[in-house]
């Protein structure tokens, strides 16, 4: 099978930085269409509490400006090696948010990075790759984060305060 469609996944981290070459790799091999997703994830924001629905739309908002700005600069960095570049930007749980972008975009492969985590970390925190391998329904690809990165080194976003 060669892949047509390849679905990078990123959330910006030093550590998805393997798999984003690997992918960018692939879609210039295949002549494939690179698509990457981001997904904010909404999983923890709190829903039980009335008073903070504006100031987290705000947060969310900006959040989502900072996700754009990223997968602006990363279309622009990917586009001229691999042609055809499409971003996602989503909200909600990142493995049911990706496997369904895959399926609905059709994508012939899932490239996924993970950071590392290991024992009682991955225990508590779980793996959105491993989950997005559970799930999906098309091949996935997890490319791991070199060693001497360990787990992921990614910041907070970083967005402007009124």
């Amino acid at each position: 099978m060669q892949p047509k469609k390849i679905l990078f996944c990123t959330d910006f981290s030093e550590n998805s930085e393997p798999a984003r070459e690997l992918a960018v790799d692939y879609a210039k091999a295949f002549g494939a269409q690179l698509l990457i997703v981001h997904v904010i994830d909404s999983t923890g924001f709190p829903s039980y509490v009335d008073w903070v629905g504006e100031e987290l739309n705000q947060i969310l908002s900006r959040m989502q400006e900072a996700a754009k700005a990223q997968l602006d600069a990363l279309a622009s960095k990917c586009g001229p090696v691999v042609g055809v570049v499409k971003t996602y930007r989503l909200v909600g749980s990142p493995s049911r948010e990706i496997v369904a972008l895959a399926d609905q975009e059709s994508a012939d492969l899932i490239v996924v990075g993970t950071h590392g985590r290991t024992g009682v970390k991955h225990l508590v925190m779980g793996s959105i790759a491993r989950s997005i391998l559970k799930t999906a329904h098309r091949p996935v690809l997890i490319v791991e984060a070199p060693a001497d990165r360990g787990e992921s080194s990614e910041g907070p976003y970083e967005f402007p305060v009124p």
